[in-house]
């Protein structure tokens, strides 16, 4: 029997849907949580595929873990609990391409991609979807570069660590970002609020008020 479940790395618990899967092929579902919790340890606050091979004469099984979807290996390293719901006028961080390399690394041996620097290419499809800068650049501008070659010594040497210095540019540049996309958003929070407010006072308005009693 061979049952697929996403669960919480590190943190896999009771659940109904699990019972219901397990229960029936007499398997303890204790020792399944603490195997899988085991093997998911190194993903925590992740989610992470992960496929139980049971065999149900013995009730015996083997957990097999899969990398993390691209989207949350992301997240994790950039060290971020959510993209961007409007990735054109909100970006969450700013990526070095040392840490895109990371993840390519990461998920490289999960994907059908032929080399690194296409497993490069498909985590800044992700970036572009997330709405996250790289390079102080939004990501598909750098997808451009990698094709163009601009990254290529990088890719090669398979770098993953950034340097001090080069960190501390990406996070001065990534601030003003900041900044100014925050003023945006309050700038934009205080127009509709003001536009609410112009509408109440409208239906207000527009309220007949109540007839008086006439004179007897």
């Amino acid at each position: 029997m061979n049952i697929k479940i996403l669960v919480e790395g590190g943190g896999m618990k009771p659940g109904p849907a699990l019972s219901q899967q397990l229960g029936p092929a007499g398997v303890n579902i204790n020792k399944v949580i603490e195997k899988v919790n085991e093997a998911t340890a190194n993903f925590q606050g992740m989610k992470v595929p992960v496929e139980l091979d049971v065999d149900a004469s013995t009730k015996e099984f083997e957990v097999k873990v899969f990398s993390p979807p691209m989207s949350e290996l992301v997240k994790k390293q950039l060290g971020i609990e959510k993209g961007s719901g409007a990735q054109l006028k909100v970006n969450p961080a700013n990526a070095s391409i040392e840490q895109i390399i990371s993840v390519a690394k990461t998920k490289h041996i999960n994907l059908l991609d032929k080399s690194l620097k296409s497993a490069v290419k498909s985590v800044l499809g992700t970036c572009v979807s997330l709405g996250v800068l790289v390079e102080n650049k939004l990501a598909k501008e750098v997808e451009q570069e990698v094709d163009e070659g601009k990254y290529d010594k990088e890719i090669k040497e398979e770098k993953t660590e950034t340097s001090e210095e080069k960190k501390k540019e990406l996070e001065e540049y990534f601030s003003g970002v900041k900044k100014g996309q925050d003023l945006v958003l309050k700038q934009e929070e205080e127009v509709k609020k003001a536009a609410e407010e112009k509408a109440d006072k409208k239906a207000t308005k527009s309220v007949p008020a109540p007839a008086k009693p006439k004179k007897k």
